[in-house]
């Protein structure tokens, strides 16, 4: 089965676009999307966030969520495609661009093994997604996939781009935004037919939901045939080489029975700590910490090398081997509560900040994992550490909806 289909989206109108394209769901918080929607009724988040209209209106959040998204349609804001189409999406800063498809992914594929992933999915988080699927009867949002180019479907890429693009917009955060349709659809299908594999770089969480969702109705329908749209997930689907990481730096509270200087003992047992003016890694193997108002750098004592075992060898992995288990007991990073992941996006000074504020005790500041490192994890079917890469930038909600 091919990894990829073209689908009937749901999408803005152009004139509107902007306005109703907002942040993935899972990046901000609940006083933030407050604020979005707040200063932009027609924001996307009224759909994919919708738990303080939806308490304050004394309803399930899915539920608000449908009427939202059904008066999106009615007013003529969201208007379905008639034929099944691809599409090219490029996101460009001043410093940085990548360009990729949006298509939809055959979850018998994703169960397969052939779209590969790398972390591990809390079954809250998915159980809350799963709800808002079926809910809607909608995927709101692309999972968001790397794949090693070809130069077949580079040059696809490449001409279609080339044409006058549906949308094209700078939004708030200063990212252009830029869509194209796809006229040869056939051609982009047998293209991608040369690819082994799909990588998720971000959307482990949708990925599930949209399996279990798929599941339920599945089982509800009588006359399944597996070509229904609930049988395949959207997603933006990018070339690896052309993907942005940045670091995911970690910050740590409630370290109260032990000194600034027994902290500093403890980590001087596997590196070399070094008080320093101002701290950001500069190559893999070099730690920042931050504490008590003074910036340090880690160093390994022995010298350091690239680990043959690519989780191993992942700087968020030395953290928690050497630094965060023996030195601070924080063993289990995904269930414990003193420790905090922050975006690389956000910088030290967001560190710094968080630190001197007491919201956390000390910041640690890494090098970001490399999409080498992705891929090979996921080729051998491990799963990294919790919160190991932050890519930037964000692929959008709300241009795109698979209704299935």
């Amino acid at each position: 089965m091919s990894l990829i289909r073209p689908f009937c989206a749901l999408r803005p109108v152009p004139a509107k676009a902007k306005q109703v394209s907002s942040v993935p769901y899972d990046v901000v918080h609940e006083s933030e999307v407050r604020g979005f929607i707040a200063a932009n009724p027609l924001s996307f988040l009224r759909i994919t966030r919708p738990e303080g209209e939806a308490f304050d209106k004394g309803v399930s959040p899915a539920a608000i969520a449908k009427q939202n998204l059904d008066d999106l349609i009615t007013a003529g804001v969201l208007v379905a495609d008639d034929e099944p189409a691809y599409f090219v999406y490029r996101l460009e800063t001043p410093s940085h661009a990548q360009t990729g498809i949006v298509a939809c992914c055959s979850l018998d594929e994703y169960e397969k093994g052939r779209i590969k992933k790398h972390e591990k999915t809390r079954p809250d988080k998915v159980n809350e997604r799963t709800e808002h699927m079926l809910g809607l009867r909608a995927q709101t949002g692309l999972i968001f996939l790397a794949y090693r180019e070809t130069e077949r479907i580079k040059a696809i890429v490449d001409k279609e781009s080339s044409l006058d693009p549906l949308y094209d917009f700078e939004g708030a955060d200063t990212v252009r935004q830029t869509v194209w349709k796809v006229h040869d659809t056939q051609a982009l299908t047998d293209a991608f037919g040369e690819v082994d594999a799909l990588y998720i770089a971000d959307g482990h969480h949708r990925a599930e939901s949209a399996l279990l969702a798929r599941n339920a109705l599945r089982d509800r329908d009588p006359d399944h045939t597996g070509n229904e749209d609930y049988n395949f997930v959207m997603a933006g689907i990018f070339p690896a080489d052309r993907l942005q990481i940045l670091a995911y730096n970690r910050v740590v509270k409630g370290i109260d029975s032990l000194t600034d200087d027994e902290i500093i003992t403890r980590i001087s047992e596997s590196f070399i700590v070094t008080a320093v003016d101002d701290c950001t890694p500069k190559a893999h193997g070099e730690i920042c910490m931050y504490l008590a108002g003074k910036w340090y750098d880690l160093q390994f004592s022995v010298n350091y090398f690239r680990a043959p075992d690519p989780i191993e060898r992942l700087d968020v992995s030395i953290l928690q081997q050497f630094v965060l288990g023996p030195a601070l007991g924080i063993t289990d990073p995904q269930t414990d509560e003193r420790i905090g992941f922050v975006g690389g996006i956000h910088g030290t000074e967001e560190l710094k900040r968080i630190v001197d504020s007491g919201e956390a005790r000390i910041a640690f500041s890494l090098f970001p994992t490399t999409i080498d490192d992705l891929l090979a994890v996921s080729d051998m079917g491990e799963i990294m550490p919790p919160k190991s890469t932050w890519f930037e930038p964000k692929l959008k909600d709300g241009l795109f909806v698979h209704l299935i």
